[in-house]
């Protein structure tokens, strides 16, 4: 019994060692519908009082790194719908999940109550959109982030890079093209095993530099193509299409950025969207409106450079605060409308969708800042399009199109917010850079020390495998 007592509490030490080593506690744990018993993605969980926090998974896990300071304070768990779960961190019990109950106000009530409200939900975002001045950042701010940008095709992962980042923008009244500045700190990882075989990516390099707008995928031959010069253009492509500069000063950044040219939330958006209220929701105890996406009478367009991006309509759903008209979410899809844009769609991703984002924020001191984003996109590739065997490949990929189509996925997290007029001055004096293919060294210590967005099980395994294969920059 003595023994079975000192190996219990020798064992229990070493956890709690492991567990603050390093000056910090790591919290993990799994998030779940109390009644369901199935996980809850995307739930924030946050140090109250404090800028700290991390969301769950797919799998509704998440870890959380609690510096030594903020051990005494309280953790918040919340998820839209759902009632919040709160406790201090050091009386937190790792091994046990934490299940959230139900939580929806009733929509009748708030109608009657709120008779000087907007009634509508057309007339509930235009007033969300009139009060960004006041919910969102006035000045200056430094964030935190990690960002996991993978591609894959409906089988694997074909591409990963996992970094840190630094977030740097003036105030939402300032133009985000020269007042937003995004740079890469660390990588954590960086596996690359595409297929380099596109000769539509290739065509649109050489027309970009040749200005030659004659020029076809079908003129090429991929025989005579050297594999550098393949790369290139799939580096050009990336920063193109999928760079970080375009996903934050682009028409997708869509509070941010809703005071620029044509924005999709500025001026005249009642013609290319309808808001329709559907519910009222809480979270955290605080009321939300969920108004449902839908189209108007004109489709939309984000009129890309030399790529035919025009031809949606709108589908999703806002969740707005009630007391405020803070905009907490945003789920929002660009689905292929125009008969061009169909056929466009249907042939070259096999999916009429061709952008999905999610926007999450965080209110901290009375401002909503970004907690969370996802942004999906199909990628134009043609595997196996070598002229010597090109109607074989052809005919093989007409029956395997789980390989033949591809999707990229940039997730960020952002983990801390900075407000502090000298840190920021000091940051912005070091050298910036949003390129995530630069070569780094891997820096252990930091990433000890680092929030990240943790892999599900799916992900976990497609990572390893991923990693047990050769790179594409190594060739």
């Amino acid at each position: 019994m003595k023994y079975s007592f000192l190996k219990h509490f020798f064992s229990l030490s070493i956890s709690v060692f492991c567990i603050s080593a390093f000056g910090q506690t790591e919290i993990k744990s799994k998030i779940a519908d109390f009644s369901t018993f199935q996980p809850i993605e995307s739930a924030s969980i946050y140090i109250k009082n404090t800028t700290i926090g991390t969301i769950s998974n797919t799998d509704g896990r998440f870890v959380l790194v609690v510096p030594q300071e903020f051990e005494k304070d309280t953790l918040v768990i919340s998820s839209i719908g759902y009632k919040s779960f709160k406790t201090i961190i050091t009386d937190f019990d790792y091994t046990m999940d934490v299940f959230l109950e139900e939580d929806i106000a009733s929509l009748d009530e708030i109608i009657l109550i709120a008779e000087t409200r907007p009634k509508t939900g057309n007339d509930i975002v235009l007033k969300a959109i009139e009060r960004l001045t006041e919910n969102l950042p006035e000045q200056p701010y430094l964030q935190k982030g990690f960002l996991r940008h993978k591609e894959r095709n409906k089988k694997e992962y074909k591409w990963l890079i996992e970094s840190a980042l630094t977030l740097y923008d003036s105030s939402y009244a300032s133009g985000s093209a020269d007042n937003l500045k995004i740079n890469v700190d660390e990588t954590r990882k960086s596996y690359d095993l595409r297929d380099i075989d596109s000769l539509f990516t290739y065509a649109a390099y050489l027309k970009n530099n040749s200005k030659n707008s004659n020029l076809k995928p079908k003129n090429l031959i991929r025989d005579t193509i050297e594999t550098i010069s393949l790369v290139k253009a799939i580096k050009w492509n990336d920063s193109r299409v999928n760079g970080l500069e375009n996903l934050f000063k682009g028409r997708l950044n869509l509070l941010r950025n809703s005071n620029m040219q044509q924005a999709l939330f500025g001026k005249g958006m009642l013609d290319k969207h309808q808001f329709d209220l559907d519910t009222i929701l809480v979270d955290n105890e605080r009321k939300l409106y969920k108004i449902k996406i839908s189209k108007s009478k004109e489709m939309i367009g984000l009129n890309t450079k030399n790529i035919y991006n025009e031809g949606y309509e709108a589908n999703g759903w806002l969740y707005i605060y009630w007391d405020n008209y803070a905009i907490k979410k945003i789920e929002y899809e660009l689905v292929a409308a125009s008969e061009a844009q169909k056929r466009r769609s249907k042939s070259l991703f096999d999916t009429k969708i061709n952008h999905k984002l999610i926007m999450t924020y965080r209110e901290y001191d009375g401002k909503m800042y970004p907690n969370y984003l996802y942004y999906e996109t199909p990628k134009l590739v043609n595997i196996g399009d070598r002229s010597s065997e090109k109607e074989k490949k052809e005919d093989e990929l007409r029956k395997n199109k789980d390989e033949q189509f591809y999707f990229t996925i940039q997730e960020i997290l952002f983990t801390e917010i900075i407000q502090d007029p000298e840190i920021i001055s000091q940051t912005l004096q070091n050298d910036w850079s949003e390129d995530i293919f630069l070569s780094r060294p891997y820096n252990k210590e930091f990433w000890k020390n680092y929030n990240v967005l943790l892999e599900s099980n799916e992900e976990e395994k497609l990572i390893q495998d991923l990693s047990k294969r050769a790179s594409l920059y190594k060739q």
